[in-house]
């Protein structure tokens, strides 16, 4: 019986995977042209490729070459909290990185500090492929993390703040996307490397099997550094520094394909002065400014989201991937494992194309669901089927492991199945909204500050589960799936009581999303004060005028820069947040 539900299984999976490859193609063409137009005009979608790949190769830096003798050998077989802390030294570097990011984005800019991080990382793969012993390991790889730390916190942010609202969580989806390839790119270069030598069984496996891959680390890196020089400020940032005549020239060429009079470059100019202009009045710009009841919620939230990114077990997959199979009893543990990273890519196309369209709130929900499901099932049979891994089943391949599925094919292909689901679950939902979400809830003085916190939310866990899940492996085993099961559902709950729908409001809308006292399982008003201002600035009920320099330049014009209106105008620059709401509200 049990043999065909395991088959129907493996079945299911291929089905579901190919539909959903089938129904992204088709939907692609009709969507496609229209993210590709908005990407060509801010080119964040290769900031995002390079910014988020160096993310990836470091999440798979070290599940390709765990399974070598190259590296047991040289490091001393590393295993349980050796392991662990090997592997927890970047994430511990990039929390680091993360909490001190915000002060070098406000300083030099979100650009100049994603470079910074770019130049740190190729310090940090020297360091690892040039590695004597495991004392100069865990230095490269905790120089790497602080790069990490640094990139995977305000290349969000500075996503966030060059792309158009309709698309913003498409083009932050292209991080996670980025990050994916990443992952998939590291872990294939380890994949073949492995066959340095005799392959990955030779006990006398040249060293060539892991310096190789951490070397080619920084390839992603020069790219990053070189190509940002091309890229445009943020021009919130240059806002917040009194910048204008720059931040509506950025907000031309990115949005009204270079005319400073566009009535969307107009109206998003206004937004960000006024949001600017009311942070300045509170004195919002500061770590104590996140103290603030209204904020503060919000970076709760933040940080949760996050936290709960890695509480649900990813990381642990792809860190530990072929641990886990190993366990199942796979025959080629390499190979079935790259599998996942595959999947992780294809799944994350969906995300990038609908993510705006289904919203934020639904991928928070129903992927923790799908993902406790997977862990479920698979804690469920590795308790029922699996037993320890004696010194009578144990061989060379699982020797690091203590509990094992032995000679129960169709209950390993299940396992992997569930797997892979887990994967393709989390690649749809929560790799691309976990990311999105706090890069868009905060006010602007303020968002870096509030990003780094979340982030390092992110990396504080993930440091304690690299570390963790060696010896949570090896000691209860198949029980560590029930508890990120249990992880899931408290994801569920805790997302459904405190995280409103975000999609389609600007980020200097997030305050009436958020402060309006409305719960968040209820459905945000519709519609965007943006467009509001658009159809005022085309009606001519409202008079927005560019920064004198910038119209000059544009047009040899003189004009003053402000805010002229019409009886039917929207409030000044410096008006209150809620005058704007009130005022949107009667106006629909």
């Amino acid at each position: 019986m049990f043999p065909i539900a395991g088959s129907c299984v493996v079945v299911i999976v291929a089905v579901v995977v190919v539909i959903v490859v089938a129904v992204t193609m088709v939907m692609m063409k009709m969507e496609w042209m229209r993210i590709q137009n908005a990407l060509r005009r801010t080119n964040a979608d290769r900031g995002a490729i390079t910014g988020g790949g160096l993310f990836g190769f470091d999440i798979s830096s070290m599940s390709g070459v765990l399974g070598t003798q190259a590296y047991m050998r040289y490091f001393d077989r590393p295993i349980s909290y050796r392991q662990g802390g090997i592997t927890a030294s970047m994430p511990a570097g990039s929390f680091v990185g993360a909490l001190a990011s915000s002060f070098i984005a406000d300083k030099w800019s979100r650009k100049v500090a994603i470079q910074i991080s770019g130049i740190i990382w190729i310090i940090g793969s020297i360091l690892q492929a040039s590695a004597s012993g495991l004392p100069q390991l865990v230095v490269g790889r905790t120089v790497s993390g602080l790069a990490i730390g640094i990139a995977s916190t305000i290349v969000p942010v500075y996503q966030s703040e060059i792309a158009p609202k309709e698309i913003r969580g498409r083009m932050i989806s292209l991080q996670q996307w980025a990050v994916t390839w990443g992952i998939l790119i590291q872990y294939f270069i380890q994949y073949g490397a492995s066959f340095a030598g005799g392959g990955s069984n030779d006990p006398y496996q040249s060293t060539i099997a892991f310096r190789i891959p951490w070397a080619l680390q920084v390839i992603p890196a020069v790219i990053l550094v070189i190509g940002l020089f091309f890229f445009p400020l943020s021009p919130r940032w240059l806002g917040a520094q009194d910048r204008w005549e720059e931040a509506i020239q950025v907000l031309a060429n990115l949005h009204g394909h270079g005319d400073l009079n566009h009535p969307k470059v107009l109206a998003e100019y206004q937004e960000i002065e006024e949001a600017l202009s009311f942070e300045r009045e509170h004195a919002i710009a500061s770590f104590k400014g996140l103290a603030e009841p209204r904020i503060l919620r919000r970076v709760l939230i933040g940080v949760s989201v996050q936290m709960w990114g890695q509480l649900c077990g990813m990381n642990v997959m792809m860190y530990y991937i072929v641990y886990i199979m190993q366990g199942a009893g796979i025959g080629n543990p390499l190979l079935t494992a790259s599998v996942q990273y595959i999947i992780n890519v294809i799944m994350t196309v969906p995300a990038i194309l609908f993510l705006d369209k289904w919203g934020r709130r639904p991928s928070l929900l129903y992927g923790a669901l799908g993902m406790m499901v997977c862990l479920l099932v698979n804690g469920i049979l590795q308790g029922a089927y699996g037993q320890p891994n004696t010194d009578k089943i144990r061989t060379a391949q699982n020797a690091e492991i203590t509990w094992v599925i032995h000679q129960k094919p169709h209950v390993s292909k299940t396992i992997v199945a569930f797997s892979y689901l887990f994967v393709g679950t989390f690649a749809v939902t929560w790799g691309p909204t976990s990311w999105t979400y706090p890069a868009e809830i905060f006010p602007s003085k303020v968002r870096a500050k509030a990003v780094s916190l979340a982030t390092a939310s992110n990396w504080g866990w993930n440091c304690a589960l690299a570390f963790a899940v060696p010896p949570l492996l090896w000691t209860i085993n198949w029980k560590m799936y029930l508890i990120f099961a249990a992880f899931n559902l408290a994801a569920f709950v805790h997302m459904f009581v405190a995280a409103p729908e975000t999609k389609g409001k600007t980020l200097e809308e997030m305050d009436e999303v958020f402060d309006t006292g409305r719960p968040a399982w209820r459905a945000a008003l519709k519609g965007s004060r943006l467009d509001q201002l658009q159809k005022d600035i085309e009606a001519g009920h409202l008079k927005v005028t560019a920064p004198s320099s910038a119209a000059n330049n544009a047009n040899g014009n003189h004009t003053i820069g402000g805010v002229g209106s019409s009886s039917n105008a929207v409030p000044v620059a410096g008006a209150s947040a809620s005058s704007h709401t009130k005022e949107f509200n009667e106006k629909r």
